[in-house]
């Protein structure tokens, strides 16, 4: 079922625009509602007489910003329904076919990649930020540390979080991904031991086994982390690094308290062993609770990860390191050998976003509030036999079967259009095959349609012998 955008939401978001003249500033402003995906790709708008009325401008204004948007792309009038938001190249300009190759992707629901869209906002940081950009154009372009004005907006989020930072402790990345790259390189190398969460999400182990390092997996239980299990491991192991997810946890969407966070790192101050501490989710609560305090608080040699792909849009591919200053050093010589630096531009639309940071998530958390509890309550209808725990932040939903059937059911739900990761790809050590992961990232029409087809593949898999035919594993993206 196609949405509708009602006269009184719009006029809401688009506050005060253009008068000169007012079709014109008008049709800029549904136009960057529709490119922030604050009206929805395929939503109806309302019809021309009611915005009329909400707006307090002619009918004449709204036929020509509507005839403005139908020009450029971004609107499609169909005769006798009305008027619909589109995006100029509509949906196969996103289809990424390295990520989605087979024949029957293009239209699939994909729920493998757990990444929002773009929150509101995001246009207008990348309009405000090319203002800026000229200033950059008489250097070399090149910052293998970051734009220090983004250096020093990201170590004040951290100040205001309790934790003090300098610009100098900050160096940004081409995303979370690539920090953990980084610091692999940096700080390990061939055979020494690094922990790891498990489940966990799989491309940051993979970056630490690209540098030679032997993984210890270290289980996350469904209720939550075992801190007297995770001192004997980390005491029989001595693990150099210990990579960790206490925020919004992926794929399980568990939150550290602050005395567990203490708990931990005293266990890995008796083992001398690192924290690389993964904050990509850190930004989204959704409840809008308070969050615990950062976990170098408490571990003041541990190494955060930070990412502007969760909390903002991964199209912008940042994210950032922060360390303690005596490891910048190191840091930086492994990073010049791997890459010399993020794109200028995108460094500066992150720093605009940053400015209005609280405004945008506001709006971006209520969206993807609602997406939760939309695809939480389609899989307490559709899949009554699954159990789950309702995280109170993050992107996704991990879901327990009552039998090992996650990969035969990722299997039978690919041939209905809909792809899911199965819980053996968050695996470290293999296993974790009656749990799914789903997230809430696509609009609350397809994440409804998409569980209506996993119960129908459920309904399948669940009869004894129906494993379905074994298929090349996806590359996951987030």
């Amino acid at each position: 079922m196609l949405a509708t955008v009602s006269a009184a939401r719009i006029a809401t978001q688009v506050g005060e625009f253009g008068r000169s003249p007012a079709y014109a500033g008008l049709a800029a402003a549904l136009r960057l509602l529709i490119t922030d995906g604050r009206i929805p790709r395929e939503a109806r708008l309302p019809s021309e007489r009611d915005l009329t009325g909400v707006l307090h401008v002619s009918r004449t204004t709204v036929t020509r910003a509507y005839a403005e948007l139908v020009d450029a792309g971004y609107a499609e009038s169909r005769r006798g329904a009305g008027t619909f938001a589109r995006i100029p190249g509509g949906r196969a300009r996103t289809h990424d076919r390295a990520l989605l190759p087979r024949a029957a992707d293009k239209n699939a629901l994909d729920l493998n990649c757990a990444a929002p869209v773009s929150p509101p906002g995001l246009a207008r940081a990348y309009e405000r930020a090319m203002t800026d950009l000229p200033a950059y154009f008489s250097g070399h372009g090149y910052f293998p540390a970051g734009l220090p004005k983004l250096q020093q907006a990201i170590a004040a989020t951290y100040d205001a979080r309790g934790l003090p930072t300098g610009p100098d402790q900050i160096m940004i990345t081409a995303g979370a991904l690539s920090a953990a790259s980084i610091v692999a390189q940096a700080f390990t190398g061939p055979g020494e031991r690094v922990l790891v969460e498990s489940p966990v999400y799989p491309n940051a182990t993979q970056a630490l086994r690209h540098s030679g390092a032997r993984i210890i997996g270290s289980p996350v239980d469904p209720d939550g982390w075992d801190l007297d299990a995770i001192g004997a491991t980390l005491r029989q192991t001595a693990p150099k690094l210990a990579y960790l997810i206490p925020d919004f946890q992926n794929p399980t969407g568990h939150l550290m308290t602050d005395e567990q966070r203490e708990g931990y790192a005293a266990h890995l101050r008796r083992t001398r062993t690192v924290a690389v501490v993964d904050e990509a989710h850190q930004g989204l609560a959704l409840e809008g609770q308070p969050m615990p305090r950062p976990f170098a608080a408490f571990a003041p040699d541990a190494i955060t990860l930070g990412s502007a792909s969760k909390s903002f849009w991964g199209g912008l591919r940042l994210g950032w390191i922060r360390v303690p200053q005596a490891r910048m050093e190191s840091l930086t010589e492994a990073r010049v050998s791997l890459d010399l630096g993020a794109p200028v531009l995108e460094q500066l639309v992150l720093a605009r976003l940053l400015e209005d940071a609280d405004k945008v998530l506001v709006e971006h958390r209520a969206r993807l509030r609602e997406h939760r509890d939309a695809l939480a309550a389609a899989v307490r209808t559709h899949l009554p036999e699954w159990s789950f725990r309702l995280p109170s932040g993050g992107l996704a939903l991990w879901c327990e079967l009552p039998a090992e059937l996650g990969v035969a059911l990722a299997i039978e739900a690919e041939r209905r259009e809909v792809i899911v990761a199965p819980g053996p790809v968050f695996a470290v050590d293999g296993g974790l095959n009656r749990f799914v992961r789903i997230p809430w990232t696509r609009p609350v029409a397809e994440l409804e349609e998409a569980v209506a087809r996993l119960g129908e593949a459920w309904a399948v898999v669940r009869e004894p012998g129906q494993d379905g035919v074994r298929r090349t594993p996806r590359v996951m993206v987030a």
